[in-house]
């Protein structure tokens, strides 16, 4: 499987993400930089954290009109697994591929620790090598972390269950202690928490391996050719 990490001007994480694919995962993947006008030779494509852009207006408002956002749009619509973290989930919000927006935390400032995680719903391509309610460990490393959406757009992604990670411990305001949700469809998820930080127990913890393990583990059984 190959794997596109986004570059924007300001990104900060898209290190932490080649290695896990790369040298943990041991899967082929590049880097790609923000006016790129084509995604077509990548199977799955992640957006990592940072401050894309210096976060000037809105974290990850002006990243979403980068050329290669129209790709990024491109590869979900044709059901490519798009992960983005942090910064990255902030640009999914933006550009409308995840409903809802990010708030600056409740306790106005910057929180950097390891949080621990509940998994909400296994049942996905990104969480499928989970425990159902699995409690796992990984970084959070945010200033505007604070999810937030309207009580129709809850409702819908209670009833789609696209809620796939909450917070054991809320560390930033975030609605229903959501720490990452996917697209209706099932192929867009948006996490605050770093798991590209967390694939190793040298770093500390390795329970974020897991989520590119599940993004690998259900491509490879899609594209299997049966003899």
């Amino acid at each position: 499987m190959k794997f596109a990490v986004i570059v924007f001007p300001g990104s900060n994480c898209d290190v932490d993400m080649y290695h896990a694919i790369k040298d943990e995962l041991g899967e082929e993947v590049e880097y790609v930089w923000h006016d790129t006008d084509s995604l077509d030779g990548y199977d799955g494509i992640l957006l990592p954290g940072g401050f894309s852009y210096g976060d000037y207006l809105r974290t990850g408002a002006i990243a979403r009109f980068s050329k290669v956002m129209k790709e990024v749009i491109k590869a979900a619509e044709a059901g490519k697994p798009v992960l983005g973290v942090c910064n990255g989930f902030q640009i999914l919000l933006e550009a409308g591929l995840l409903p809802g927006a990010m708030k600056r935390n409740e306790s106005l400032s910057f929180i950097c620790k390891p949080v621990e995680l509940k998994v909400a719903n296994n049942e996905t391509m990104f969480s499928n090598a989970y425990e159902a309610d699995q409690t796992i460990t990984i970084p959070v490393a945010h200033g505007e972390g604070n999810y937030y959406c309207d009580e129709e757009t809850l409702a819908n992604l209670k009833a789609n269950n696209q809620i796939v990670f909450t917070y054991e411990k809320n560390p930033n305001g975030s609605l229903e202690d959501i720490a990452g949700i996917m697209n209706e469809r099932g192929n867009v998820l948006g996490m605050m928490p770093h798991p590209e930080r967390a694939v190793d127990v040298l770093l500390g913890s390795a329970d974020g391996l897991k989520i590119f393990q599940s993004i690998v583990k259900t491509w490879r059984e899609a594209h299997v050719v049966k003899a």
